[in-house]
């Protein structure tokens, strides 16, 4: 069987036209999974690849005889497209100049976002790396300022709910368990930010999504590389960028509707399909502020 996802277990077909195939190898030299093998100069597939073939795509993408074809595991040949051309691709200086003028924004104007600007910000993201074909991340979209506010305010309700793992007693209770790097978080962070959220939108002010035009959150199955929607999140955040909006990314929400009955029951509500073990939201529009100078960031080592 097949590496699992959430959305097929069953390995992807590969077929090969010999009378087409030229013996170049190139399919062979970069399938990492066995699945390829040249026989009397020719490829064929094995049979017998470490983890049967997971449709990365990557032999149909190198034949230059379009003599490969893999289908299943939602990969056929109508997904390939042509590279563009080098030259028309985004120079070092102009992808850094891109990255500089990018500042967290969290005040906006009040103007919608054409959906049709989220869609190119959507099928940016999904050119994303993954940890494993098909993708199992999962994206949802409040695309307008409603819709975002409606979300902040059940969030909030549910924080009142579990508002208790922010307590002193339960933080004493848990300080041995999760040792004292995620005590300090609790107690100097999410404790104060739980505070914060609820209070300011018991006055009308939404620090939870800012109001924002739209809001994506991303996240995985249970299946998913942890690193995936925080990938493409990204990706989102970089593209909204080079279409002129403010973005920022918000990390906070993700934590709380994890565990718990009641976590469940809000996914549920929104139509979150799945706790994930990482997750943001994305939250976008047109900034209300005009920045002049960028801020210098680093890392905290580089060895």
């Amino acid at each position: 069987m097949a590496i699992p996802t959430s959305r097929t277990k069953e390995p992807g077909i590969i077929s090969v036209d010999r009378s087409k195939c030229i013996g170049c190898g190139k399919c062979v030299a970069v399938c990492s999974d066995e699945s390829l093998e040249l026989f009397e100069g020719r490829c064929r597939p094995t049979g017998h690849g470490v983890f049967e073939c997971i449709a990365c795509g990557q032999c149909m993408a190198v034949c230059p005889e379009n003599a490969i074809q893999v289908h299943g595991r939602y990969l056929s040949p109508e997904d390939l497209f042509p590279l563009p051309a080098k030259d028309g691709a985004a120079a070092y200086e102009s992808l850094m100049n891109l990255l500089h003028r990018r500042r967290s924004i969290r005040k906006y104007k009040n103007i919608p976002v054409d959906r049709a600007l989220i869609d190119r910000v959507l099928d940016a993201a999904q050119t994303a790396p993954m940890g494993l074909p098909p993708s199992d991340i999962n994206v949802m979209v409040l695309d307008s300022k409603e819709k975002v506010r409606a979300f902040a305010v059940d969030f909030c309700q549910y924080l009142e709910k579990i508002r208790w793992i922010s307590s002193s007693w339960f933080l004493t209770l848990m300080k041995p368990v999760w040792g004292k790097e995620t005590d300090e978080l609790f107690r100097n962070f999410m404790r104060p930010l739980i505070n914060k959220y609820i209070g300011s939108m018991k006055k009308g002010e939404n620090v939870v999504n800012y109001d924002a035009p739209v809001a994506m959150y991303f996240y995985g199955s249970p299946y998913c590389d942890p690193g995936d929607p925080l990938i493409a999140a990204t990706y989102a955040m970089i593209a909204a960028e080079s279409l002129g909006l403010g973005t920022c990314m918000l990390g906070a929400v993700h934590p709380f509707i994890q565990s718990g009955k009641a976590a469940r029951k809000f996914r549920e509500k929104h139509g979150i399909r799945y706790k994930s073990r990482e997750g943001l939201f994305l939250i976008m529009g047109y900034p209300k502020a005009e920045y002049l100078k960028g801020i210098k960031r680093g890392f905290a080592s580089v060895n």
